[in-house]
């Protein structure tokens, strides 16, 4: 997290965080995600480790939550440390920050392509360049197997 700091909004850089969910204390499941994802409107960092030891994620300032369209603000980035860290943040280009249902979590996308996706039982994802933030792949191959993944939320 130390490494994200800079990148986060000013008025959160100060704030304690605290881990909300974690595959390895809550099990591989979205909808249990969902439920232990924090109050509404509180900020999430998503941090995701592949089968593959990359480690990669996203940063959302709203509570990330089952929705039937799109949401989220231009201050959503993903990120990938590759072995250092890349953030790449909102083009402008659309609002396609975040979304999720009980089979898939998506962040970023445009022409069918998401930047970042998780399916409802967590342990299968995959990485797109997308046109909301023009990111490279996050992770080593187009598609990964989650080893780990956690969510953070401001204390």
């Amino acid at each position: 997290l130390p490494q994200l700091g800079p990148h986060l909004p000013p008025r959160l850089t100060q704030q304690p965080w605290r881990l909300l969910y974690c595959t390895g204390r809550d099990g591989f499941s979205l909808r249990t995600l969902y439920r232990c994802g924090g109050q509404p409107g509180c900020p999430a960092l998503l941090l995701i480790r592949d089968a593959d030891a990359q480690a990669f994620g996203a940063f959302c300032a709203s509570t990330i939550r089952c929705s039937n369209s799109f949401y989220g603000t231009g201050e959503t980035f993903l990120f990938s440390f590759s072995p250092e860290l890349k953030v790449f943040r909102w083009t402008g280009r659309n609002n396609f920050f975040m979304k999720g249902d009980v089979d898939l979590l998506m962040f970023g996308g445009g022409s069918g392509r998401f930047g970042l996706w998780l399916d409802g039982d967590l342990h299968h994802g995959g990485s797109h360049p997308c046109e909301t933030f023009d990111n490279e792949t996050l992770s080593a191959q187009e598609e990964f197997c989650v080893q780990d993944l956690e969510v953070w939320g401001l204390a």
